[in-house]
């Protein structure tokens, strides 16, 4: 079992394997509070946010679609939704000029 040591407001922000001075609370390994410590300190995301994130974008390629195809308006869809639409659009074209940029030097 880890034990943990917790800042001020109780998120905790070091795990050990042995009791310390410092990480002296004794958690299960699987307790969702480790998990989480862990997810924060990993560079790498998680399996469920890479996850996420791929299932994000067949999300947006399907919204296009949908889109292009007229089988939904844009206008149909909730203002928030639209908005995050046109960002999301925004960023992707963003992105894009920025690699154009980058490969053709």
């Amino acid at each position: 079992m880890p034990f943990v040591k917790r800042d001020e407001y109780g998120t905790v922000v070091a795990v050990s394997e042995e009791r310390g001075a410092e990480c002296n609370e004794e958690l299960a390994a699987a307790d969702a509070q480790i998990t989480k410590f862990m997810t924060r300190v990993s560079c790498e995301p998680s399996p469920f946010e890479a996850s996420d994130q791929h299932l994000v974008r067949v999300l947006e390629d399907v919204v296009e679609l949908l889109i292009a195809k007229g089988l939904i308006l844009f206008t149909e869809l909730p203002v928030d939704a639209q908005q995050k639409i046109i960002l999301r659009q925004k960023m992707r074209s963003e992105a894009s000029s920025l690699q154009d940029l980058i490969s053709n030097d």
